[in-house]
């Protein structure tokens, strides 16, 4: 009889962090590889945020704070909410985590129960069907098509709704397609919404200001007011402020679930990293000037990406709103044959046959609900962006009926 516990037995390892770790060991053995497959920001951490860090730990900030999160980053997050997104929370309906990630985590584990539904949009983040697996609940996908976007329409989610449905995420900019919902889109799903008060919402902003060509993030609990006390507004400091490692994340809503939020977290990681909050007080404080620099660079870096990528034969490539993604297209590649004669049947023989022969590491389609396509992270080097399209061109270039 195995000694790990049955409710592991539907769950996957993170797909994004496998293909950094077959990248890293290739790397060691030698092999002069690309990784596209991590999704974190290539800049540094503010100088002024990292300062402050160094500061609270000249300070003694070492010791335990509270479980949902100091008070002064707490009311910095509030302040953060109402002055960014037309927000009103107290201290008491925030909770900070181990970053996004263990925000979402704690939040599934302290509401969903067995048997409950969660709707999911595909193209998903690879994490949230598994958190839902983990809580016992049952993940229900809605395929966003690239037709629309990636995006779920209205009557998409009123079709996807059942009384078992316990929550609704949305991610907007989206991982891994990179797409946003614009204000009337989010209106038009609250409509739906409005008329199931059964479902709560989870919003996941963490790429709320990685956005280009003019967009403007929304939050759909200001933007349907009436859905505000069954919404978890979710955020973080990782992707704006280039902060991955810090680990920390928030999330804001009624206090009846922040408190049972709070609650996993007091039996599990006890509270997110005393002097990075102290830094996170003043990364939402700060000004962002450094972030328009930043997604120019990223701007032009997707743009870029995006035309080589549809100059490929079998590749097509939709340029999207935010975030630092391309999900590509590569129906025109399923059937086609490597030189050495190995079939492409799915996107990730597509990945592995890319990886094996040329040295790039995406991630592919069907760790994010949606094939055949792959996810790119432009996240890096305009060198080595151009290097690997040249690499992928080779490689498509290379395939035959």
């Amino acid at each position: 009889m195995s000694i790990v516990a049955n409710r592991l037995l539907a769950v996957k390892p993170s797909a994004t962090l496998a293909v950094t770790t077959k990248a890293k060991e290739l790397k060691a053995q030698g092999v002069d590889v690309i990784d596209l497959g991590v999704g974190e920001p290539d800049f540094p951490t503010p100088k002024h945020i990292c300062d402050e860090a160094k500061a609270a730990l000249d300070r003694g900030e070492t010791k335990y704070v509270p479980v949902p999160g100091t008070l002064a980053f707490r009311k910095a997050i509030c302040d953060k909410f109402k002055r960014e997104n037309n927000l009103d929370y107290t201290p008491e309906e925030i909770t900070v985590n181990c970053g996004g990630k263990g925000t979402l985590f704690n939040l599934i584990m302290a509401t969903v129960n067995p048997g409950d539904e969660v709707i999911i949009p595909a193209p998903y983040w690879v994490s949230y069907p598994d958190m839902v697996l983990i809580a016992e609940g049952t993940p229900v996908f809605v395929a966003g098509q690239e037709e629309n976007g990636f995006k779920i329409t209205p009557a998409d989610l009123e079709k996807a709704i059942t009384p078992k449905t316990k929550w609704f995420i949305i991610n907007s900019p989206s991982n891994p397609s990179g797409a946003a919902y614009t204000v009337d889109e989010l209106k038009a799903l609250g409509e739906v919404l409005k008329k199931h008060p059964n479902v709560w919402i989870i919003s996941d902003e963490i790429y709320e200001h990685i956005v280009y060509d003019g967009f403007k993030s929304a939050s759909i609990a200001a933007v349907v007011p009436e859905l505000k006390d069954r919404t978890l507004t979710v955020n973080g400091l990782a992707k704006s402020f280039s902060m991955t490692g810090w680990r920390v994340g928030y999330a804001a809503g009624p206090v009846e679930v922040i408190k049972a939020a709070n609650k996993i977290q007091s039996q599990s990681t006890s509270h997110a990293v005393s002097f990075c909050q102290a830094a996170g007080v003043v990364a939402l404080n700060s000004p962002m000037d450094f972030l328009k620099e930043r997604n120019d660079i990223f701007k032009q870096r997707r743009d870029m990406v995006a035309d080589r990528l549809n100059a490929i034969k079998g590749m097509s490539c939709r340029v999207p709103e935010g975030s630092f993604y391309l999900y590509p297209s590569i129906a025109g590649c399923i059937g086609k044959k490597t030189p050495d004669g190995k079939e492409i049947k799915t996107d990730t023989d597509f990945v592995t046959f890319l990886l094996e022969s040329q040295g790039v590491a995406v991630v592919p389609g069907t760790a994010f609900g949606l094939s055949p396509y792959f996810r790119l992270s432009y996240a890096t080097s305009t060198e080595q962006l151009k290097k690997a399209c040249e690499r992928i061109k080779l490689f498509c270039d290379s395939l035959t009926d």
